[in-house]
């Protein structure tokens, strides 16, 4: 979502004829989009407006703004810590960064732009980035109020975007050669039940999904305790439909997603994974681990590795808790230190790398669909993309191939990645 929220800072910003430029030191205009899920996204910020400080005392001119959900939730902090930043915007009122902008030009104080509701989401008003795969938000904000999450707060509640504009936006994508769409939203599964066009996310995916054209649909997040059968099925009938599915479980413990306020069990989440092992073909399952919450104990850490065991994801997304001022699960007692939290987490990486590798390996000499997405940030001789299970491919090729959908010959896996070559 928040590189979406970047290619609208983008669009309004190039409609008022702004354009931009490779290196801060060129720049009339700097602007930070932060994200507030984790602390270390917080501490890179302050990293950041550290850097640029000296830049600042040089050039009068030039105009720092700091937007997203970390300013949403600490606008005057910002501007108390680092009065040199011009502007701090919200998450809310993206679409006004350009009179806000005009306001700085025209006086020599700081402004803190920050809202505490609104939707000012419209969907043409973005400045794709890629010219082959477009990031589409269908849902903004939560109603969830997971223990450990700060995003209700800096996101607000559920707002549904209509589904006939969503369509429409789809379909002008498509015609201007976009092959793949990400659907987003914070719980996608939510999604309609704030509307009355008797549209929810099941349905909505069986609308996009037969637009001629569109080769791939995916989407983020999914909460397991909305996800349902029938959006398995739909899934499942769908070819352009990816069969990667994100489901994040956080916990193995039950009593751990009782203190987080998931409003799922760790048998509820099996059989959501049951069903889609026995329904969708050649699946794929990523999730999201959190290690060291408030209260865990060994036991409950030992439960969570015998989920991972279990369900054998093809990766999941592990952090150690950090505490988020304002939520709930920040005011909980934390008698485990960090040493043993580090040990935990050490642990079930290791597990969880074995499981990707052993997973991956599965994939030498099958030959797959791959997206291509550019020249490997490690390599620039290999091209990297993307199989429909989310697995990154690198390969030798021309770059001709960007933004198509070739074949490729696996001929070597590792943990987080694979290698092939491309057939003609």
């Amino acid at each position: 979502m928040n590189e979406y929220d970047s290619e609208r800072i983008l669009y309004y910003l190039k409609e008022k004829g702004y354009k931009t430029v490779l290196s801060p030191e060129e720049s009339n205009i700097i602007i930070i989009n932060t994200c507030a899920v984790r602390e270390k996204a917080n501490n890179r910020l302050f990293g950041h407006l550290g850097k640029l400080k000296n830049l600042k005392e040089s050039r009068n001119d030039l105009i720092i703004c700091v937007g997203g959900c970390t300013a949403q939730s600490m606008g005057e902090e910002i501007q108390k810590r680092c009065p040199f930043v011009d502007i701090v915007f919200g998450t809310h009122n993206i679409s006004e960064l350009p009179s806000l902008i005009d306001q700085k030009l025209a006086s020599k104080g700081s402004i803190c732009s920050i809202k505490n509701d609104g939707f000012d989401y419209e969907l043409d008003k973005a400045n794709r980035v890629n010219k082959y795969s477009a990031l589409v938000p269908i849902i903004i904000g939560c109603n969830n109020f997971c223990s450990y999450c700060i995003v209700p707060y800096v996101r607000g509640r559920e707002k549904s975007l209509a589904p006939d504009p969503i369509i429409e936006n789809i379909e002008k994508l498509v015609s201007d050669g976009i092959l793949e769409v990400t659907l987003l939203g914070q719980n996608v599964n939510s999604y309609g039940k704030d509307l009355c066009t008797g549209v929810d996310f099941p349905k909505l995916l069986e609308k996009i999904s037969d637009i001629k054209g569109l080769e791939r649909i995916r989407f983020m997040t999914s909460h397991p305790k909305d996800y349902s059968k029938r959006l398995i099925q739909v899934i499942k009938d769908r070819d352009n439909i990816v069969n990667h599915i994100h489901l994040p479980l956080q916990s193995g413990s039950n009593r751990v997603l009782k203190l987080m306020n998931r409003k799922y069990s760790r048998e509820d989440y099996m059989d959501i994974v049951e069903n889609v092992k026995s329904s969708i073909k050649d699946y794929s399952i990523t999730t999201d681990i959190i290690v060291g919450f408030p209260g865990e104990e060994k036991k409950d850490f030992d439960d969570t590795m015998d989920i991972i065991k279990r369900v054998r994801c093809d990766r999941a997304f592990t952090f150690i808790y950090s505490p988020r001022e304002g939520t709930s699960a920040a005011g909980m007692a934390d008698p485990v230190p960090l040493k043993k939290k580090k040990e935990w987490f050490n642990e079930l990486l290791k597990v969880q790398n074995n499981i990707s590798f052993e997973k991956n390996k599965e994939h030498l000499g099958k030959v797959v669909k791959v997206l291509v997405e550019g020249f490997s940030p490690k390599d620039d001789s290999m091209l990297e993309g993307r199989m429909e299970n989310n697995i990154i491919v690198n390969f030798k090729g021309k770059k001709g191939s960007i933004g198509r959908i070739v074949s490729i010959k696996i001929e070597k896996a590792m943990s987080f990645y694979l290698s092939g070559k491309i057939i003609n």
